[in-house]
């Protein structure tokens, strides 16, 4: 069977992997023409969607995989805190989590060396139709095409495939602006080190702003003590934060800017909002070459408006699909465990039965979407209600008492200021 993959990202090369290890013939198109050109943002892979993975690639990949990424188990507990720094509550137990984090960079890279010469870099796909025959086509910005007996859109949020499926976008804007960066955790004063430890944190603070600061470490926590295997492009102890504020003209205007411009207007942006100053060190220090934005897109979490079209020889995956807000960690491996499954419906199958195929693989893709989206948009609700005529003083007025609560539940644990 032949197969073209519409999209390099992480589940379209996932796929395309997956795919070229089971003997069929794929071919896996990205308009990107460098594999790392791709956000610095860092992703986390369950239990679930590793072993996704470890069914799509060979098991050298996995260990240079767990090789280069941070063992969430080695973490301190995560915490959650207001716009003060002021501890409102830990998360979960991480010591018998099977998770890890991995940089964006390095997990595309290891797909696209798994993929091979089957992935075709610099291709924009434009459009799909059926060719003279009925089978799928893809058509791309030189004028040239070419057809498959499979088409799958992996190609993200404003994915040219689904949209065509879905006969208009699959996705809309969530209502929040998202800012990210790097900062290396030596860069960070002792006191600071110590306030956000070696864990993922969270801050809150009224009219929508937030701040999710994340840890990785592939060195110290490494996965898999195999140092010789690492790919890791994250070569010590890393914060990378992501700064959250809700859509506006004023924010929006934020995304026009680069660099040390950006990094400022986000520390102006905190401070108006009556942020500690210290909660914002991390900001402040990054890298501004790291300092970027991007919007929040989000599908429906209803499963049966996902994939809203008949089964056929044309599909989609991951964000094409359930574009999902970074807020649950959840996306990434979506698209992944999205690529194993298609994978495991099609091995086997003859080509005529290929659309049935297709259609059992969907009604599992619809019911995954909403799961990951769901847990996704309650982070994204909770921000956007701070930012209502009740949410904002509420949340002014509850956060110190929350704190003292906190601090009378768990006192002497180190982590508050």
């Amino acid at each position: 069977m032949r197969v073209v993959v519409v999209g390099g990202g992480i589940g379209g090369l996932a796929l395309g992997a997956g795919l070229r290890a089971g003997g069929h013939e794929v071919v896996v198109f990205d308009r990107d023409t460098d594999v790392a050109a791709t956000g610095g943002y860092h992703i986390t892979l369950d239990e679930r969607a590793l072993a996704a993975l470890d069914g799509l690639v060979a098991a050298r990949t996995m260990r240079r995989l767990l090789a280069s990424a941070s063992a969430l188990r080695l973490r301190e507990r995560d915490v959650f805190w207001d716009y003060r720094g002021r501890v409102l509550g830990y998360g979960p137990d991480l010591s018998a989590s099977g998770s890890v984090d991995v940089d964006r960079i390095t997990l595309r890279t290891l797909l696209a060396e798994a993929v091979g010469e089957d992935l075709r870099l610099g291709r924009a796909v434009t459009g799909v139709d059926t060719d003279q025959d009925g089978r799928p086509r893809v058509g791309f910005g030189d004028g040239t095409s070419v057809s498959a007996d499979l088409v799958v859109g992996a190609d993200g949020t404003h994915s040219v495939i689904a949209a065509h499926l879905a006969a208009g976008p699959t996705s809309r804007p969530a209502g929040i602006i998202g800012f990210s960066g790097r900062t290396p955790r030596a860069a960070l004063t002792a006191a600071e080190q110590q306030r956000l430890g070696a864990r993922s944190t969270m801050g809150i603070g009224p009219r929508g702003a937030a701040l999710y600061v994340g840890f990785l470490d592939p060195v110290g926590n490494a996965a898999l003590d195999a140092p010789e295997l690492s790919a890791s492009v994250t070569t010590g102890p890393t914060y990378i934060w992501g700064a959250m504020f809700p859509e506006s003209a004023r924010t929006a205007a934020l995304r026009e800017l680069t660099g040390p411009a950006l990094r400022t207007a986000l520390l102006d942006r905190f401070r108006h909002h009556r942020w500690a100053e210290h909660t914002l060190q991390v900001i402040a220090r990054a890298d501004p070459d790291s300092v970027a934005a991007f919007r929040f897109n989000a599908a429906s979490t209803r499963a049966a408006d996902l994939a809203p079209w008949a089964a056929g020889r044309v599909t989609a995956l991951g964000d094409a699909v359930h574009a999902t807000p970074p807020t649950a960690g959840m996306g990434a491996g979506a698209a992944i465990r999205d690529a194993a499954d298609l994978r495991d419906h099609l091995d086997g199958v003859p080509e005529a039965l290929v659309p049935e195929a297709i259609g059992r693989y969907e009604e599992r893709m619809r019911r995954r979407g909403a799961e990951v989206l769901t847990a996704a948009m309650k982070t994204v609700r909770l921000i956007l209600a701070t930012d209502s005529p009740l949410g904002a003083p509420a949340t002014a007025a509850l956060c110190p008492l929350i704190a003292a609560v906190t601090r009378l539940r768990l006192p002497a644990r180190g982590a508050g200021r």
